[in-house]
């Protein structure tokens, strides 16, 4: 077991530090790891501090400690001192407030899975990632109170949220060091591949040989190595 979490009790607050990828191995079917996690939580008592860097990771260990921190007796207050995304923004709902650095990310987006079997089986795993879909947007709709649909859309578009555009969206409370917190009215930052992909080719100068060359300038960056 690979521990991407640690508590540290203070005088007067509790923090908990979650670095890293959410369990490098998922806790389905696992009883021990969270077990320790609810113990060592437990352990203690008074108001909590959850400072988030993590890229995200297992769904199943993310929704157990989302549910763990809504059920702590004392206040849960989230900050985000990097990046929560994916698995990691799950958990980050939980808290009573969510505070972010103006230099941190939060970044969402849709399940995915790796899927082995006939056409019954991939049509099995689409219908299990729908589901876990639906129960995302349960806890960004409890926090946010965006409609669903919107949720779903900003998911579907693997979203990047800059602390004032998730504050502004309501996954964010407000933004650390910052005594004024102006509303940010830009658009979040979408990760379309489409998109991304046809922005590369526009660059890409129009006729056969210009494509010959390119081509020849990924070979060897395929084989020989060197940049573009």
């Amino acid at each position: 077991m690979r521990r991407f979490w640690n508590f540290d009790t203070g005088d007067n607050e509790r923090t908990l530090r979650l670095d890293g990828a959410i369990a490098e191995e998922t806790w389905w079917g696992d009883e021990v790891t969270p077990r320790i996690f609810q113990q060592e939580l437990l352990a203690g008592s008074g108001d909590i501090t959850v400072w988030i860097n993590s890229p995200g990771g297992d769904v199943y260990a993310a929704a157990q400690i989302y549910n763990m921190l809504r059920e702590y007796p004392g206040r849960v207050t989230v900050k985000i001192d990097g990046i929560a995304a994916s698995a990691a923004s799950v958990i980050a709902m939980a808290g009573t407030e969510v505070l972010m650095s103006p230099v941190s990310y939060m970044i969402i987006h849709n399940p995915a899975t790796i899927a082995i079997g006939d056409s019954t089986e991939m049509l099995r795993a689409k219908a299990t990632l729908d589901e876990i879909k639906e129960g995302i947007i349960n806890a960004y709709e409890m926090k946010t109170g965006l409609p669903r649909e919107r949720i779903s859309s900003l998911m579907d578009e693997e979203s990047c949220f800059n602390a004032k555009k998730a504050l502004e969206l309501g996954f964010a409370n407000g933004i650390l060091y910052s005594d004024n917190q102006p509303e940010d009215s830009s658009p979040p930052v979408l990760f379309s591949r489409t998109a991304v992909t046809n922005s590369l080719l526009s660059k890409i100068p129009q006729g056969q040989n210009s494509l010959d060359g390119y081509y020849k300038r990924l070979d060897r960056l395929k084989y020989g190595g060197g940049s573009l």
